[in-house]
């Protein structure tokens, strides 16, 4: 890499910092004029929301606003080099565009790396303080799924239902286990007024706890005070939210995902849609850059800000085509998985098209 190329990866990535600033501060000032009301009324102490929601805030507006400000970088670099006639003069003196591309795509590649560590790893840790700030504090928090008349499977022919599930307090309410034998016979059940789950111990408790076992035709009968047991449920597994998933870790998802499949709950859409977006997300910076630089390589009548306006409207085109198919996801229309790679591999395929056509 040489100094030109060296110059250009500087000055990519001083414009992203300098926007990614920028944007972060507009976003925090636009999030709390909207929601000030919900604020005063639930009680957040203004210490609270910008010594501790805010703070733990930024690194989520920072993964969302990445893409955006690296492709504004690159397009505003690009069209100064361009309106001052330097690729003009690179060009004719015999250098590609395809050569110029290379500093580029180096900052493309190191930058969707970073932000794959950053969304994969760094913000669920944050995010966890954000979605339990948001639950107590917001009339929009996160909805919870499901929290009556819940069924999960905890293991082969093992079965729990839960009346109602308190999550603030992690305790089930008039909740009933029910085993069964390979010939899918009741063999017992153990019906209880609560269950709370004791944390220190990772064990739950069964309160007033009526056992009933089943043998052949004999029914035994048995009344306690209380049962401590270990299930394969955990409280995250009979109370989600939609955004759960937003507080995991990539490895942790993963896992979250096979037991909520495991438990045989339903409604997991929305969770796979986030899941896969934490692999497919980070690729926008490669992608938005290999469609920023040609975009902005050729002069236009209007000038850097004609350039501007273009990109703008190909980075907001972008967001809209992944609202549109993030939905199909969430309801079944689209596997998940594409539902969120769909819109990665259009503009992908946009951004060959342009390399293709620019003049090299």
């Amino acid at each position: 890499m040489n100094r030109f190329d060296r110059h250009i990866v500087f000055r990519l990535l001083s414009g992203f910092a300098a926007l990614i600033a920028a944007l972060i501060v507009f976003f925090i000032v636009l999030h709390y004029v909207e929601f000030i009301d919900d604020f005063l009324d639930r009680g957040a102490t203004m210490r609270e929301v910008f010594l501790v929601y805010y703070p733990n805030y930024i690194p989520e507006i920072a993964r969302l606003t990445a893409p955006l400000a690296l492709f504004l970088s690159c397009v505003y670099l690009t069209g100064r080099l361009s309106q001052s006639l330097q690729l003009s003069t690179l060009q004719t003196s015999g250098v590609s565009l395809y050569r110029l591309l290379v500093p580029y795509l180096a900052t493309g590649i190191a930058v969707t790396a970073c932000m794959f560590w950053f969304n994969g790893w760094v913000v669920p840790e944050t995010n966890r303080t954000v979605l339990e700030f948001e639950l107590r504090f917001l009339k929009d928090a996160p909805r919870v799924i499901e929290t009556n008349n819940i069924h999960r499977q905890h293991s082969p022919g093992s079965y729990i239902s839960v009346g109602y599930y308190d999550r603030r307090n992690e305790t089930a309410h008039r909740i009933s286990l029910q085993h069964f034998n390979e010939a899918n016979r009741l063999v017992q059940r153990i019906d209880g007024v609560r269950m709370s789950w004791i944390d220190s111990l990772s064990i739950w408790q069964i309160h007033q706890p009526v056992v009933r076992t089943f043998s052949k035709d004999v029914e035994t009968r048995q009344v306690l005070t209380r049962i401590d047991t270990t299930l394969t449920i955990l409280p995250r597994d009979l109370a989600r939210t939609e955004r759960d998933v937003e507080s995991m870790t990539i490895p942790d998802a993963a896992r979250y995902i096979r037991d909520i499949e495991r438990s045989g709950a339903g409604g997991l859409g929305r969770t796979q849609v986030g899941y896969y977006a934490k692999f497919a997300w980070p690729f926008a910076n490669l992608i938005l850059v290999l469609i920023g630089m040609p975009l902005a390589a050729t002069r236009r009548q209007g000038g850097q800000a004609m350039q501007i306006g273009i990109g703008l409207f190909v980075a907001f085109l972008y967001l809209t085509v992944q609202k549109i198919t993030e939905p199909l996801g969430y309801t079944g229309v689209l596997p998940p998985s594409v539902a969120v790679w769909l819109p990665h591999a259009l503009f992908l395929a946009a951004a060959i098209f342009l390399l293709v056509r620019v003049r090299k």
